[in-house]
């Protein structure tokens, strides 16, 4: 399960998801959003560490994948859902091969991690991630093809992946190169820096919401299974 931008990040590019789907992290907790309900009369599956509602195989996505493949029966897919997961995971870099095995040559991993976030414990928080980190996670993934999107905790708050990361510039010079905002706004910055005024906040040179990556990779042609 993930929030909502996550699955309107789903929606926007719901033409690209075919099935069989697999949902890693896909265990209900009475909160929206359901994946699952977006594509009803796909073939789809939900796996997860604990049993409950949307889970159809409890599994470990850090196990051997010799384990897995046995719980999956061997089953590849063409789309894969992971929203709010590999910050939870102790072993990124396992997770992250064993769902490159999951999926078929040519298949899509909707992936998204957080960049900045409060620390959420189930049942720990190692992560936070940037674009690169997850191209070094999924080397035999494409990210190019499709762009990902940054979004906030605000629903419907979205932007294009850049360098910024919905960045805040509380330097005034910077924030009228960036075009943030205009001169009145860069006075008011100013003067509270200047007079130390709310130093929790002015104190420092910019600051970030709460911020997820939202990237789709396609496995390469030719990569093994």
């Amino acid at each position: 399960m993930g929030n909502m931008n996550q699955a309107h990040f789903v929606e926007k590019n719901a033409e690209l998801v075919k099935s069989p789907i697999l949902e890693i992290g896909s265990r209900d907790y009475g909160k929206p959003p359901d994946f699952r309900s977006i594509f009803p009369g796909h073939e789809y599956t939900g796996v997860d560490m604990q049993d409950g509602k949307g889970v159809d195989i409890v599994l470990d996505m850090t196990d051997e994948f010799e384990i897995i493949d046995d719980k999956m029966q061997q089953k590849r897919f063409k789309t894969i859902f992971c929203f709010s997961v590999l910050e939870h995971c102790h072993a990124p870099f396992k997770f992250a091969q064993n769902t490159t095995h999951l999926l078929e040559c040519g298949g899509l991993l909707f992936i998204s991690v957080p960049f900045s976030w409060e620390i959420h414990d189930f049942p720990a928080d190692y992560w936070r991630f940037t674009p690169d980190g997850i191209k070094t996670l999924f080397p035999e993934l494409d990210f190019e093809t499709h762009p990902g999107l940054l979004c906030t905790s605000k629903e419907g708050e979205f932007k294009p992946l850049d360098r910024l990361m919905f960045r805040s510039e509380l330097s005034m010079s910077q924030g009228l190169k960036l075009k943030q905002y205009g001169y009145f706004t860069a006075a008011f910055i100013y003067i509270n820096r200047k007079l130390k005024l709310l130093p929790a906040v002015f104190d420092y040179p910019y600051s970030f919401p709460p911020v997820l990556i939202n990237m789709i990779g396609k496995k390469k042609t030719g990569e093994k299974e």
